[in-house]
């Protein structure tokens, strides 16, 4: 171990750099129009608390397994397009939506749980679900006349689309971070950030003002063996030494204050999580479980934070199933299940069911035809709302009409959207707090599509 004296400057920029990353200090350049624009924003107000959680499912989902018509004959036009991945009607979980448009679905075996959320109204279906520039027929389509998000059908590029909602510009920001910079003020303590990752980088969370902050499913990224206290090791106080320096290079002195803030921000996040009483609710011992549990811990500690606002990203992978799919998605669904079904009864204990809103995306939908025993990349997807202020037991937007080259269908069951990213996005910001006025602001291109406000949230 090294000793003081052997801790040079470089070894501690170093140790700075590795454990915050240059993101950090290049978010420090605002745009002081911004700030400036937010001045008059609403202040904090301590009887008002909302979360909301995005669900990350990295791959792809296959929406066409997720929600499957029962009826005899849509049924059997589903098996026959579908050959090795139909699932088997029997087993399918029968939904009755508060609206239909004549015919009948039913979920996937594995969402039992989230099947229960949607009969309590707790749930919510949104279909057909992808990024569009603007509204898109098939027509507009094959004939090459329609703006289109660029490299349709791409994992890196769809998935940056929904995360900024921007398809025809290069991603700077997400939506998740402009929302989190229009309602900065409504948290007291600007430490810890109202975005709050559990699933490392992501462009939702990237804002102008507001810098996501990282932690683990056991709590806030610490410096390796740093210890605080009178009886810390000499290299923890050959480090703090570092730290209260006064560089007098805007470097150095950026990264010393980066780092101490990290540090300082760590114990306080730790403090706040490990003085609330534990939940009572189990979660899943999955990936996915854990991060939503650490979610709820969180959200528990939203007061000793002094947090009103509380955006946070969790993510899974393993949904880009080209082969072998229907017992890996019957995996993964059911841990979807698991997880959103006890997150939600987190919520329940913890008396805020009503404030927080969990919500899924993915990177795309996948193709209606299968690929052997697996499916290719596809377009729109669809997609659950989960939270006590949903208004559940129902399907928003419009289901697509399930045939090969159909009024919805690029080609081999790859479905145009029918909602956008936009609107799905911007009705969760409304009731986020975002005022409608601003929602140009999150979405600049709301304004192309009908239904800024798709009614799924009270």
């Amino acid at each position: 171990m090294k000793t003081r004296a052997e801790i040079s400057r470089r070894d501690f920029l170093r140790t700075a750099c590795t454990a915050v990353g240059t993101a950090a200090l290049a978010n420090t350049v605002f745009d002081l129009s911004r700030v400036a624009a937010a001045a008059s924003l609403p202040r904090f107000n301590a009887g008002d608390y909302k979360a909301l959680v995005c669900v990350f499912l990295y791959g792809g989902n296959d929406g066409n397994n997720t929600i499957v018509p029962t009826g005899t004959l849509d049924y059997n036009d589903y098996a026959a397009a579908r050959g090795t991945l139909a699932l088997p009607r029997a087993s399918l979980l029968p939904i009755a939506p508060l609206h239909t448009d004549g015919r009948s679905w039913g979920l996937h075996p594995s969402l039992g749980g989230i099947r229960n959320l949607f009969a309590q109204r707790h749930a919510a279906i949104l279909a057909n679900v992808g990024p569009l520039v603007a509204p898109v027929t098939r027509d507009d389509y094959l004939m090459g006349s329609a703006a289109l998000p660029p490299q349709l059908f791409s994992h890196s590029d769809q998935t940056v689309h929904w995360m900024t909602s921007l398809p025809d510009r290069p991603a700077i920001s997400g939506w998740g971070g402009r929302m989190a910079d229009l309602l900065r003020n409504l948290n007291s303590n600007a430490q810890i950030s109202m975005s709050i990752s559990v699933a490392g980088t992501n462009t939702f969370q990237v804002g102008n003002l507001v810098t996501q902050y990282q932690v683990s499913t056991e709590g806030a990224l610490g410096l390796d063996g740093y210890e605080t206290g009178p009886f810390a090791d000499p290299s923890s106080r050959a480090i703090k030494s570092l730290l209260e320096t006064p560089y007098s290079n805007l470097f150095e002195r950026a990264y010393a204050g980066i780092k101490k803030r990290a540090i300082d921000n760590g114990e306080m996040l730790g403090a706040a999580i490990n003085g609330i009483p534990p939940l009572v609710t189990e979660f899943p011992d999955t990936d996915l479980g854990r991060q939503l549990r650490m979610v709820a811990r969180l959200i528990g500690a939203r007061s000793p934070l002094e947090q009103q606002r509380q955006i946070f990203f969790v993510a899974t992978g393993g949904y880009d199933t080209h082969g072998d799919q229907l017992n890996p998605q019957a995996q993964l669904l059911a841990e979807l299940d698991q997880s959103l079904s006890a997150f939600y009864q987190a919520t329940v204990e913890m008396g805020v069911a009503q404030q927080v809103t969990s919500f899924t995306a993915s990177d795309f939908g996948r193709t209606y035809t299968a690929n052997d025993d697996g499916s290719d990349h596809g377009w729109g997807g669809h997609h659950f709302v989960v939270g006590g202020g949903v208004q559940g037991g129902d399907i928003y937007g419009a289901m697509p009409t399930l045939a090969i080259e159909g009024p919805d269908d690029t080609e081999e069951g790859r479905w145009i959207p029918t909602t956008s990213v936009d609107e799905y996005s911007a009705t969760l910001a409304k009731w986020f707090g975002v005022a409608s006025g601003n929602l140009v602001d999150v979405f600049p291109n709301l304004g192309r599509f009908a239904r800024p406000d798709l009614g799924f949230l009270g």
